[in-house]
């Protein structure tokens, strides 16, 4: 077994595309509308499913917006320069929520980045004990 795809309901997605190939590096893998259930899906990631777990994006027709509510905590992704990373981010537009820095209570290094819908992405520094 593996993890394949974490599915997440966006207000715009356009501006979703563009936050994760844009700001976050990802590619768009693929993309397709359900004009029957008024729906459209698009993936992106680091490569697709056979390479690692990628990004769903789920956009129906005429929502613009979700209360995220207080279950879910965030997507992780490993970074090879935390600090560089959020420096390329803030340049690109992108909203560092938790610049980069130890973790309360130990030493992994980590950051916090909130995409256009609000949902957290938690970048961790690759190699940090």
């Amino acid at each position: 077994m593996q993890v394949l795809h974490t599915m997440l309901r966006v207000g715009d997605l356009q501006r979703s595309i563009d936050f994760y190939t844009r700001i976050m590096g990802m590619e768009l893998i693929r993309q397709s509308d359900n004009p029957q259930y008024k729906y459209t899906l698009a993936f992106v990631g680091y490569g697709d499913e056979t390479q690692g777990a990628v990004i769903e994006l789920t956009y129906n027709w005429g929502v613009d917006s979700y209360d995220l509510g207080d279950a879910f905590g965030h997507i992780a992704i490993g970074v090879d320069d935390i600090y560089a990373t959020c420096d390329s981010i803030k340049a690109a537009g992108g909203i560092v929520s938790r610049d980069p820095g130890p973790v309360k209570g130990g030493t992994t290094e980590i950051a916090f980045v909130k995409d256009p819908d609000g949902y957290a992405i938690e970048l961790i520094q690759l190699g940090s004990k």
